[in-house]
Parts: structure tokens; sequence; C-alpha cells
């Protein structure tokens, strides 16, 4: 099969430094037909023109807290048949693409969407969910080795993460894209809603892989604790009224408010919270739903045609290394991948130490993947606690682990 045409769309706003790291690890896609759309406040439009980032990429300067208008600003610039997304905050895999859009072969399936790593590199944040009548999520099992296809259930929906999802773009742009009534909060749900009602399959993907670090926002600190739920409340305002029956909305709603006032509580009790935080942030909860009653909802038409043709970045093909060391040769050989990345390769490096430590994986800013962690400690939460082997053994097992996701490894 040849390659479809993808764009990706990154929407940044005031965290340069997050999409500096996004760009240099889009740059390792192994992908032949790619495009990258960044829609950026002007710090984001600042790191788009530094040297050594990506080339030809299409940048619309854009500064509004709203992420919904911006992707429908990317959507309107997007000339691929497929629509990556892929957060600011976030770093994908290099066989992302390969495996994310690998079923749009197939004519039937509209969206897909991939897994998503948390901050340890390890642990899944997301896996592979659907979404019932209300908008709730509620975890699936799909095979973990290969895409699923899923019809939506009468009265539910394929749910897909919106910092690793791609859609049809004439589908998404023929249900028309991004409802801006959500800002930042329930987008992509109301995406997948709409998907469902016009019946349009999905394709769950556990190998088209990301890692979200969660980075610090007006809305949120670096440690997940909310500086503010008003557009939380503003967003469930608007989804009730788009998706929900009347006579359903009051018992939605203390369920969405129960929700969370513990969430805050938890907050708290660990003392990253006051008391009079919880108060003042769910009285902002409540003055966003009220707004959401009144907000209005759904965007102008999207225009069916890119407002420029396709521009491929010029990635080239590249070898991808993988490297295990003991700790005491780590730091040389970080050295060492960070070079080889500069000349063109893709660079795993596993430092072990003589220990239990659990594994964590990262990527630096050199571009190199990092993963650390005890030779007998977990890499796969799942495994047992303390596990006995070799460095050879545990080189070996961890070098098939990552091939999944950054291809054929050397060394």
């Amino acid at each position: 099969m040849s390659d479809q045409t993808v764009s990706v769309i990154i929407v940044s706003r005031e965290r340069p430094d997050a999409l500096r790291r996004c760009l240099i690890a889009v740059a390792q896609l192994q992908y032949s037909a790619f495009e990258v759309v960044v829609v950026a406040c002007p710090a984001g439009i600042a790191v788009t023109e530094e040297p050594d980032i990506v080339s030809d990429i299409k940048c619309i300067a854009f500064d509004e807290a709203n992420i919904s208008a911006a992707r429908n600003i990317g959507l309107t610039h997007a000339a691929g048949e497929v629509v990556a997304f892929i957060d600011d905050d976030a770093v994908p895999e290099p066989l992302w693409l390969h495996h994310l859009v690998a079923p749009a072969v197939q004519s039937d399936v509209a969206a897909m969407g991939g897994f998503v790593r948390g901050r340890n590199g390890i642990t899944f944040q997301y896996k592979a969910r659907i979404l019932d009548a209300q908008g709730a999520p509620q975890g699936i099992d799909v095979d973990p080795l290969q895409a699923t296809v899923l019809i939506p259930p009468k009265g539910k929906a394929i749910k897909t993460e919106g910092t690793n999802m791609a859609f049809r773009r004439d589908v998404l742009v023929g249900i028309g894209g991004f409802d801006p009534a959500f800002r930042f909060f329930l987008d992509e749900t109301d995406v997948n809603m709409r998907l469902a009602r016009g019946g349009h399959a999905t394709a769950l993907v556990p190998l088209a892989q990301v890692h979200h670090g969660f980075s610090a926002s007006a809305r949120r600190r670096q440690d997940r604790v909310p500086r503010d739920l008003y557009e939380i409340g503003a967003s469930w305002g608007v989804f009730q009224r788009k998706h929900l029956p009347k006579e359903d909305r009051a018992t939605h709603w203390q369920k969405q408010c129960a929700s969370e006032k513990r969430r805050l509580l938890r907050h708290m009790v660990a003392g990253r919270l006051e008391p009079r935080d919880v108060r003042r942030l769910m009285k902002g909860l409540f003055a966003g739903y009220a707004e959401g009653q009144q907000r209005s909802f759904g965007g102008a038409p999207l225009a069916r045609h890119a407002v420029l043709p396709f521009r491929a970045v010029n990635v080239p093909r590249r070898i991808a290394n993988f490297t295990a060391v003991r700790r005491v040769r780590g730091a040389v050989g970080l050295r060492d991948a960070a070079v080889r990345v500069a000349a063109g390769s893709i660079e795993t490096v596993v430092i072990l130490s003589r220990t239990a430590l659990f594994h964590h994986v990262s990527f630096n800013a050199q571009g190199v993947w990092v993963q650390r962690g005890g030779l007998f400690g977990r890499a796969d939460r799942t495994d047992r606690l303390i596990g006995t082997t070799t460095f050879s053994r545990r080189r070996e097992r961890e070098r098939e682990r990552v091939s999944l996701v950054r291809g054929p490894l050397k060394g």
C-alpha cells in the first residue's frame, strides 16, 4: 500500500520548550508523506523558525485560549488525506504515524486513535475506551498488537484522545470539525459523539504511541492540580445541550460536580490545595456551567479544500540504534548517542543499575530516547516486582519491547 498523505497538526500556546521537544521527535517520524501544521502563539512560531527544527512547517499565528478554534484553523491549512493531532507537550514514537494511519486503507474507517504513555514513559495514561451516552469513558479490551476497528454501539461512541488521534480530512470537515464552544475540554469527545451518530467506524491502534507529560498551563499546574475549573463547567453545560435529553441533565450535572469535588479533596488531603482553594475552584465550576448554558455552539462551515497545497517535510529515513550500558557508562552512552542523532539516526539508550528500581523512559533535548532503571526492576508495571536476569538477557528483552514502536534496532 502507498502511504496516505498525512497532515500532523500541533496547537501550541505559551509552551515553547514543550513545542521544541515535540518537533524534535516529529523529525524522527518514519513515514514517507507527511506535512506539519503548527498553530501557535508568537513564542511558538519563533520555535518553528529555529535552526535544526523540522523544515517547511506550515505556521499559522493564533493566540487565543481555544484549542478547538486553533485545530479548525490547522484543519483549513492541512492538505493531507488524513489529519493527525498531537499536543505540544507530547512526543511521538518514531513509528507513530506508520501505525496510526494504517487502518485508513479501509474506506469505512473515519477515525483512528492510539495509546498514550504517561510521565514515566512506561505506564499508559490512556488506552482503549468507549463513551456512554453521557460522555463518560469506560475501558475496553483490544488486541495489544494490532488495530481494532469498531462500529459504535447504539447510544455510544469510540473514544479518541486529543493528543493522539487522526481522522479522514473529508469526514472531519464534513461534520464541521471541532466545535469552538469547547475551548479545551470535551472537544474530542464531542467529535467522537458526532462521528458515532453518523455511523462512522473508528480504529483503535495500540502500537501508535505518544508520550504525554501534562505540561503546566493556565488551567493546571505541573503536578496536574487544577488552577481553574470554569471551562470544565462551561464545556459540560454545552455538552448537555448538544447531547443529553433535558430530563437527564440535572442528575448528570450532580455527578460531575461530585466527581470534581472528590478530585479537589484528594489534592487537599495530599497537601496540594487548601480548603479555600477548593471553594474557589468549585465556585468557578458552577459559574462556568451557568455560562455554558447560554454559550453558542457550532462553528462556521469549514473549507472543503486546504488553503495551501500539501507541503511534505524533508525527513530522511533513519537507522534506529539501540544501546544498553551500565550506569557507570551512562553519561558516555548518552553523549555518543546525541552525536549519532545529529548525524541522522534514532537512538535508544538503556542505562541499567544493579538494583530493582522501576524503569522510566524520557525523550531528552538532544533527541535521544533514554530508559533508566534497575537490572532487576520493572519496566512493564505488570511484571514481577523483582526478577532475576543477566545484563545480556535484560538488554535483549528491552530491545524487543521498544522495537515495536521504534522499528528494527541495530546495536
